[in-house]
């Protein structure tokens, strides 16, 4: 895996020599079109798990920057106008995690969040206590946090 991110970068360096034009949108270009290049050529190989992960971690990435953006807004809403529609909570966020770092890139993602900060982690490993700034359903936190961050996370990790 670490192959092909090697020459896909190398892919893209060539791009923006040979393009004469150092600028990121051409750099991005050469990496998109270096990764169409490298994934035609290695159709058949055995090992495709960047050509998978990649899409993924742009998905990934995607995703947070959209939740980030809402809940700034959100929090930024909340200090402008003159009442306060937040409902602090805290709660016990079961998590699937194996190791200890999936559990600190999750923590840390998750706290990332305006509006979310990570109290404490149980001693068994298998629960995350969070504060949470706008808490109307715990159910439904848990469910949105399972489905979105957590799942996404660990389907680049693993």
């Amino acid at each position: 895996m670490i192959k092909f991110f090697l020459m896909n970068l190398l892919l893209s360096f060539i791009w923006v020599a040979l393009s004469g034009s150092l600028l990121y949108s051409n750099f991005l270009f050469g990496y998109l079109l270096g990764f169409a290049v490298l994934w035609i050529m290695n159709r058949n190989e055995t090992d495709q798990r960047y050509f998978y992960r990649v899409p993924k971690i742009l998905s990934f990435f995607l995703y947070f920057l959209y939740e980030l953006v809402k809940a700034n807004i959100q929090v930024a809403y909340d200090v402008v106008t003159p009442k306060y529609f937040f409902k602090p909570g805290i709660v016990r966020y079961p998590v699937n995690t194996k190791t200890d770092f999936e559990i600190n890139l999750l923590s840390t993602f998750i706290s990332l969040t305006p509006g979310t900060l990570i109290l404490d982690i149980s001693d068994d490993k298998k629960a995350i206590y969070i504060h949470v700034m706008y808490l109307k359903d715990e159910q439904q936190f848990i469910r949105q946090l399972k489905t979105g961050v957590e799942r996404r996370l660990l389907e680049i990790i693993r």
